[in-house]
């Protein structure tokens, strides 16, 4: 039987940690066309790039009026700093009647450590057509993160453990559960369902960016899996290199979604699509990344492949109505 006391805690820690997500995304507006952002207080040596890709889109979303972000693709220039602010510089490239084009450099120390072009569009219908959904369990019917990291604790690394065992703002059920610090090859290919841990504001960019945080979670872990290691392998050194992203329609990031990916190549690339539970292919996203052996200077790329499929930072941050309210109110 579970703990009442145990269950209570984490419940507010994971609630603590949905909060975090806001704090992330909570974007300083320092001048025209000009953000601020901040990372989290964790002791994680890089910044994480699903942080760098949600706080670009915010910085773009809130240049743009009417619109939402129909495709972005990104690169990673440089490792980001989690001890010093971000800023993100938006170049206005286009306006048009329906659609817009936005340019997002991210810079720290007075470098570029990421660029990002984000088109938007005004909502409309069109043809449509999806993939067959994959034949797989619901959410409901499989362990919850929490009891499947809890079985595997005692076989994780100590110098990563409480990091690895922390509340996330992002909840993933794994389809077929794979124990990536046991020793032994996995096929390059896994399937996760996942959502953010409590509900989110009716407002559908504050859903895209929470996606774009997302999206970059799991991602580039497939392509480790063949090769029987993991991230946080003292020997890998592993960077993502560019992220693609394509809304097709919109999508609520608080309800389950999956995430199907694999990694075709030993060269890391990875691509993903979303659908809703009724079956509506919403997103696709790409990633390419270069994993190295520590001291090691050339490695082939990374590619893996993904798909969605639908059924604190050190300043006080502002409501999700206050952050988003101006694009719209409309359910995403």
């Amino acid at each position: 039987m579970s703990d009442p006391k145990n269950d209570a805690a984490h419940a507010e820690a994971r609630q603590d940690a949905l909060a975090t997500i806001f704090s992330v995304l909570d974007l300083e507006n320092i001048e025209d066309n000009v953000f601020r952002g901040l990372s989290p207080k964790d002791r994680w040596q890089r910044v994480f790039g699903g942080q760098v890709l949600g706080q670009a889109l915010v910085a773009a979303s809130r240049t743009v009026e009417g619109r939402i972000c129909h495709s972005l693709h990104a690169y990673f220039l440089r490792p980001g700093d989690p001890r010093t602010p971000i800023l993100y510089e938006v170049d206005l490239s286009r306006d048009g009647l329906s659609f817009a084009a936005r340019r997002v450099v991210a810079i720290q120390h007075g470098k570029q450590i990421f660029t990002m072009a984000a088109s938007f569009q005004v909502p409309e219908d069109g043809l449509e057509h999806h993939a067959a959904m994959p034949d797989v369990p619901a959410p409901e019917e499989l362990k919850s993160e929490q009891q499947w990291r809890s079985e595997i604790a005692s076989e994780i690394p100590e110098h990563v453990r409480a990091w690895f065992l922390r509340p996330r703002p992002i909840e993933f059920r794994a389809v077929e559960p794979a124990n990536r610090f046991a020793k032994g090859p996995h096929k390059a290919q896994q399937t996760v369902w996942f959502r953010a841990v409590g509900p989110l504001p009716d407002f559908p960019s504050l859903h895209q960016c929470v996606l774009a945080y997302a999206s970059d979670m799991t991602l580039l872990d497939t392509s480790l899996l063949p090769h029987g290691r993991t991230l946080f392998a003292p020997e890998m050194q592993l960077a993502s290199l560019d992220h693609a992203i394509w809304f097709h329609r919109p999508a609520r990031a608080d309800e389950w979604l999956l995430y199907v990916q694999d990694s075709p190549s030993a060269s890391a690339f990875a691509t993903s699509g979303v659908e809703e539970r009724p079956m509506a292919f919403f997103t696709a996203a790409t990633c390419d990344a270069q994993p190295r052996r520590a001291k090691e200077r050339a490695a082939n790329a990374v590619r893996c492949r993904a798909g969605f499929i639908r059924s604190p930072c050190g300043h006080t941050a502002r409501s999700p109505a206050e952050l988003f309210g101006g694009f719209g109110s409309s359910r995403a």
